[in-house]
């Protein structure tokens, strides 16, 4: 597996449905200093992983984009697109519940972004706040 790029089209997002797949993309994230993202399948929904240790010390999200990720997540759970289970950083990041295998494939996407710098992505993918 090549590192993501960024920003990441979301076609190239990892499948880590199961143990091993999800194993095997945490450490080639980790092994290459790389933020971790990755979808889930859980039956008939998705789940977006994200995880920015895997990255190393020297990867730095600032307090305005970690604020802005944690609004879009609450938007997106207030919109009842994602579980109200979800984990909402600053270094773990995970969405259950998501409807489609290309939704969650573009939130993780968005989040890929976000957590390189740039929240645009995400506030795109996201519901309107009402």
């Amino acid at each position: 597996m090549q590192p993501l790029p960024v920003p990441c089209p979301a076609h190239l997002i990892p499948d880590a449905s199961g143990t091993a797949a999800f194993h095997q993309a945490y450490r080639q994230a980790m092994a290459r200093g790389a933020v971790f993202v990755a979808i889930e399948s859980d039956g008939p929904h998705w789940t977006v992983k994200a995880d920015t240790l895997t990255a190393g010390s020297g990867h730095f999200v600032d307090d305005t984009v970690n604020d802005a990720i944690r609004a879009a997540i609450d938007r997106l759970v207030h919109h009842r697109q994602v579980g109200a289970d979800a984990y909402r950083g600053p270094i773990y990041f995970m969405m259950h519940n998501v409807a489609s295998e290309k939704r969650a494939r573009e939130l993780a996407a968005a989040l890929h972004a976000a957590l390189h710098g740039d929240p645009e992505p995400l506030n795109r993918a996201v519901a309107p706040a009402s």
